[in-house]
C-alpha cells in the first residue's frame, strides 16, 4: 500500500507540474471535460458502487478531507462526501494506533549461530557447565554473557551446571578419542595346525586397525619391538597418542603401564 501511495504521489506531482504553464482558460476547459466524463461514467455504473483500492482511498482522503464542507459537497465524486471523510478518519485511527503501539523491550534474542555453537559444545562435551562453555566462547572470540549461555541451555532442557566431579567411561572415551589406542592378542590356528598369536591395535577415533605382527611364541621382547615399530609409524603419520588400553596379559612389557 505504501508503494502504491508513493507511486500515486509521484504521478500527481508530475501532473501538477504539467498544469503550471497552462492558462486559467485551458484549466477550466480540462475541468469541464473531466466532469463530463465523470457524469458519463456515473450513468454507466448506475446503482453499482465503484471499488477503490486502499491506495486510492488513502490518496483521495488525504487530498479531499482538508477542503471546506461547502466545497466538498459541490464536488462530483463517484462516492458520497461522507464516505471520503470516513476514509480519512480510518487513516487517522490507523496512524495513531501505530504511533501508540508499545515498543519491544528487553534484550534482543541471541543470534542463532551462537545458540547452535553453545549447543554443539555441550553436545560434544556433556560434562561442561555453562561457565566452561562461556570460557570456551571467549577463547573463540564470541562475546556473550555467562547468563545468556545459562538461558540457552535451560531453554533446551539441558542442565546448565552438571556434576563435573563424576566422569563416565563413555564420556572419557568420547572426549579423548583422538589420543586412545586399544590393543589385544588374537588367537588363530593355521592350516597346518600351528597356533599363532596376532597382535592388533585399533585407533579409537577412526576405528582403523593395525596388525603389528603374528608369532607362535609372543614374548615380552617381541611385544616391545612391535610397540617400537608402532610408535615410529604413528610419528610418521603425525598421530599423537596418550592412552593405551590393554588387558593384564603377562606378555606386555612393564614399560607399557606408564603414561
Amino acid at each position: 500500500m505504501l508503494i502504491c501511495l508513493a507511486y500515486l504521489a509521484v504521478t500527481n506531482a508530475f501532473a501538477a507540474l504539467r498544469l503550471l504553464p497552462m492558462s486559467d482558460r485551458d484549466k477550466d476547459v480540462e475541468i469541464l471535460v473531466l466532469r463530463h466524463q465523470l457524469a458519463v461514467l456515473q450513468r454507466q455504473l448506475g446503482p453499482t458502487r465503484p471499488r477503490f483500492a486502499g491506495a486510492d482511498r488513502a490518496f483521495l482522503a488525504a487530498l479531499i478531507a482538508p477542503l471546506p464542507s461547502t466545497v466538498l459537497h459541490r464536488l462530483q465524486l463517484l462516492v458520497r462526501p461522507d464516505t471520503v471523510l470516513r476514509w480519512h478518519r480510518d487513516l487517522m485511527r490507523i496512524r495513531h494506533a501505530r504511533a501508540s503501539r508499545p515498543r519491544r523491550t528487553g534484550r534482543p534474542r541471541t543470534v542463532r549461530s551462537i545458540r547452535l555453537l553453545v549447543l554443539r559444545l555441550v553436545k560434544e562435551n556433556p560434562q561442561w557447565g555453562y561457565r566452561r562453555v562461556h570460557g570456551e566462547l571467549a577463547v573463540l572470540g564470541v562475546k556473550v554473557a555467562a547468563s545468556t549461555v545459562w538461558e540457552i541451555l535451560k531453554a533446551e532442557g539441558i542442565d546448565p551446571a552438571p556434576d563435573r566431579a563424576v566422569t563416565t567411561w563413555a564420556a572419557f572415551l568420547h572426549s579423548q578419542a583422538d589420543a586412545i589406542l586399544a590393543c589385544d592378542f588374537l588367537e588363530t590356528v593355521t592350516l597346518t595346525g600351528q597356533r599363532q598369536y596376532v597382535l592388533a591395535v585399533i585407533e579409537h577415533a577412526t576405528r582403523r586397525i593395525r596388525i603389528l605382527g603374528a608369532t607362535a611364541h609372543p614374548t615380552v621382547d617381541w611385544v616391545a619391538q612391535a610397540a617400537r615399530n608402532l610408535v615410529m609409524d604413528l610419528q610418521d603419520a603425525g598421530v599423537v597418542v596418550r592412552y593405551l588400553i590393554r588387558d593384564r596379559d603377562g606378555k606386555y612389557p612393564r614399560a607399557s603401564t606408564r603414561s
